[in-house]
């Protein structure tokens, strides 16, 4: 009973950092995405634009964002819709499959890299999207390596921003529930 009361005292704590990384991380993307359709004038959101060129399931994702945005019935403002793509969509918009037509402009949300590899933001954000989604399912993440996910979040936080690492461990609970394990 202990494991299982720590277990979501842990998924608590990550599902909190979690929330900020997937947030900053969506808006660098939106951002860098925005700057892309301005540097080819389009004139049309690039989630609207078919020669961006998305996977079908991204584009599903889409169609499904601007559905549940437009819910409220009024106008649906573009960053209602940014907001309600998941963070799956964000993590496989950084996926191989975009190396070459997405990742050059996409790489420039990361500009404290040190490197400009995709494999140096895509495998981290991989096993941040699977300990996210092990949480948002109530399963286990006790026998996980949480002291290694918490390194990644603050890597993809400082490829960002390294102030947003200062930011957000200033009020993280994951050490000092780390170090409460039974």
């Amino acid at each position: 009973m202990d494991l299982y009361c720590w277990n979501s005292a842990i998924a608590s704590a990550f599902f909190e950092d979690l929330g900020h990384l997937e947030i900053m991380l969506r808006n660098a993307l939106d951002d860098r995405l925005r700057q892309r359709q301005a540097r080819r004038s389009r004139s049309q959101e690039w989630f609207d634009d078919p020669s961006l060129r998305l996977a079908t399931k991204a584009q599903t994702d889409i169609t499904e964002a601007r559905r549940r945005a437009a819910a409220a019935g009024a106008a649906t403002p573009r960053g209602k819709i940014i907001a309600e793509l998941t963070f799956g969509f964000w993590r496989f918009l950084l996926a191989r499959q975009y190396q070459t037509t997405l990742w050059p402009d996409l790489a420039g949300a990361f500009p404290h890299a040190p490197t400009r590899a995709l494999t140096l933001v895509e495998n981290p954000l991989k096993r941040l999207h699977k300990l996210r989604n092990r949480i948002a399912h109530h399963e286990g993440i006790w026998h996980l390596d949480l002291p290694g996910r918490r390194d990644d979040l603050h890597d993809l936080l400082g490829f960002m921003d390294p102030g947003a690492v200062a930011w957000v461990t200033a009020s993280s609970r994951i050490d000092a529930v780390l170090g409460q394990r039974p």
